[in-house]
């Protein structure tokens, strides 16, 4: 259960989505206007991150949305400063963005959504 003493948690994944709407979620964004493939991509991507979310995690209807997104991006976003991935990436770089920038460009359209 969420309890109120948890705001901090909110603030942090805010925080966390704030940033990564700046390095995945604008530019996604832009790349979907002009390819087609890459909104459909993201879409893909959004809907599965929603259903671990909302199908994965037990209790997930008590914690917050923001906390949930963030905390799923956190560990991608681990997973890609280990790799020494690049980004954000170019416009055109969207149309062969691999898994995780997707992924991370879902979370984002799921946060804007939340």
């Amino acid at each position: 259960m969420f309890v109120p003493g948890s705001a901090l948690l909110v603030v942090s994944a805010r925080k966390t989505l704030n940033r990564l709407q700046r390095t995945h979620g604008a530019p996604a964004a832009e790349a979907a206007a002009l390819f087609p493939g890459v909104s459909a991509a993201i879409d893909q991507h959004a809907a599965a991150v929603r259903d671990i979310l909302e199908l994965g995690v037990e209790n997930s209807s008590l914690v917050p949305v923001s906390v949930l997104l963030a905390g799923y991006a956190r560990g991608i976003m681990e997973d890609l400063r280990d790799a020494d991935a690049e980004f954000p990436l170019s416009l055109l770089d969207w149309q062969d963005a691999d898994w995780s920038h997707l992924r991370l460009a879902a979370v984002c359209t799921l946060a804007r959504a939340s």
